[in-house]
């Protein structure tokens, strides 16, 4: 797919590599997801993504831009629809996401991002999905926001990682 001069795919099994490198450098600049540093989170990512690639995962797709070197991505994004019970703005329960959006640094400022989150919106509007999420770092929010995108009316998105506390069954 062409997006203005930009030529996005669908990702293959033989980007796997790739995609954990591109995901690693978006975890570095991205704090809340903790540590970018080498580890078993780069051999699960691995295992998610060839068994989502080698699919075909109707609720996954990953666009992605070829960098200069045979093999090498120069930026990605990630897109699942999820299942959730319906709303009045999302009257099936389909919904999208938007996730592990990432440039190589040699590739910046070149629209390869917008042109990858462009075609998974693309997707997720062929799938049904009548909204879609994601949460941006303050660097990206403007362009994500030129996309179309709007901060959360009314809510506040808040996350809660497995590792949390809880309180007690006293509290």
């Amino acid at each position: 797919m062409d997006i203005g001069d930009v030529v996005v795919r669908a990702a293959r099994v033989s980007d796997v590599p790739e995609l954990v490198r591109l995901s690693g450098i978006m975890y570095a600049e991205a704090p809340c997801h903790g540590s970018a540093a080498p580890g078993p989170w780069q051999q699960a990512a691995a295992a998610t993504l060839r068994r989502v690639l080698a699919g075909p995962d109707p609720d996954w797709a990953i666009a992605v831009v070829d960098g200069d070197r045979p093999g090498e991505l120069a930026s990605c994004a990630m897109g699942a629809i999820e299942h959730r019970i319906a709303s009045p703005r999302v009257p099936d329960g389909r919904a999208g996401h938007i996730f592990n959006v990432a440039t190589d640094p040699g590739h910046r400022e070149r629209g390869y991002a917008r042109a990858c989150v462009e075609a998974i919106l693309r997707w997720h509007r062929g799938r049904g999905a009548h909204r879609v999420d994601l949460i941006a770092t303050p660097a990206a929010a403007p362009m994500y926001r030129t996309i179309g995108f709007d901060p959360e009316i009314g809510g506040e998105a808040l996350r809660w990682y497995a590792d949390t506390p809880l309180p007690s069954a006293d509290d």
